[in-house]
């Protein structure tokens, strides 16, 4: 389990307690940080900064948690409005720029489904430690003075509105659908006028033709993408090849395990693919320092040493499925190990 360094002394004993939250139920799932970080889409820096106490995760990356841990998102979520108001009634929020960000970050994919509303009595009637829901907290849940000045700017529950953390979901499925049908009438328009220019009008449509055939037949693997591309992803196909999953957002809930393999005495190789990206790339669990990590796809492969981390993953490869990459770990003591591929 990691070794959590001390909380700052000038937390609200409120956002300590969360904080020390958190850290326990890393340490229940066995994840390291940065498996945290890439199966919630959150940055490991991000995740780094809400474990040590310096900024309050956002509500995105607590639900995101909660699922990855299999932890309850209301009870979680009660917990988190509680820190939430305690460290705006303290004037305790990010200290830098890197941390106004993450404040505000909300991960591609993230699943605001799971946001649901919560009593109003956890805001007035329950006691800062009780929250909490576990004794074991890092912080003490009563200050001296400092609770009865917090109560009064802590709005009742119409100010927390639990429906509208779901709108900037349905927004984006509701643009994403507009796009999609979009493209699919401008299509439709371009077919109906090849055929009202007549017989010999090839030449004439010929850019209306080459547009409606490229589109069904474009692939991850060529650098373009039939539909737009979600919220928050910086590329596909071709154009994620040596780029970072987690930086180019194709990681978390986008990315899918498509094959694993047992490797030393407890780690795992596995290939991870996002069909959104259009992209492959190889993690591992459990390596050493100095290993060698390789992912190799149908065109070209990408390969990362591993340091002081034993969890790492490796750049990414363009592929139209993740069938079509390999993952091969060389350890500096041993055979290379590899999964997938057809």
């Amino acid at each position: 389990m990691p070794r959590w360094q001390a909380l700052p002394d000038e937390l609200d004993p409120r956002v300590r307690e969360f904080a020390g939250r958190l850290r326990r139920l890393v340490d229940r799932s066995g994840l390291s940080v940065a498996a945290v970080a890439d199966r919630t889409g959150y940055s490991r820096a991000s995740w780094e900064r809400y474990l040590e106490g310096r900024v309050l995760a956002p509500r995105g990356a607590v639900l995101a948690l909660a699922e990855v841990t299999g932890t309850d998102p209301v009870r979680l979520t009660a917990e988190w409005e509680q820190a939430e108001r305690a460290s705006k009634g303290s004037g305790q929020g990010p200290r830098d720029a890197a941390e106004v960000a993450d404040a505000a970050d909300v991960p591609p994919g993230a699943n605001a489904s799971t946001e649901t509303s919560v009593s109003s009595s956890h805001s007035t009637t329950g006691s800062p430690g009780a929250g909490a829901g576990a004794g074991a907290g890092t912080g003490t849940g009563t200050g001296t003075g400092s609770t009865p000045t917090r109560r009064p700017t802590s709005p009742p529950a119409p100010a927390r509105a639990p429906v509208p953390p779901r709108r900037p979901a349905a927004l984006r499925a509701l643009l994403l659908l507009t796009g999609i049908l979009g493209a699919l009438l401008v299509v439709t328009a371009a077919v109906l006028l090849a055929d009202l220019g007549g017989s010999g009008g090839d030449g004439a449509t010929d850019g209306r033709g080459e547009a409606v055939t490229r589109t069904p037949t474009t692939s991850p693997g060529s650098g373009q993408s039939a539909t737009p591309l979600p919220a928050g992803v910086k590329c596909s196909g071709a154009g994620c090849t040596g780029q970072d999953p987690e930086v180019m957002g194709c990681g978390g809930t986008l990315a899918t395990t498509v094959s694993r393999t047992p490797i030393g005495v407890a780690g795992q190789l596995e290939v991870r693919f996002s069909s959104t990206c259009g992209a492959a790339w190889a993690r591992i669990t459990g390596a050493s320092p100095g290993d060698i990590l390789r992912v190799t796809g149908a065109v070209s492969s990408q390969d990362v040493t591993v340091g002081a981390d034993p969890d790492a993953y490796s750049p990414m490869v363009a592929v139209t499925d993740g069938t079509e990459a390999t993952a091969c770990a060389t350890p500096t003591d041993g055979a290379r190990t590899c999964t997938g591929g057809r």
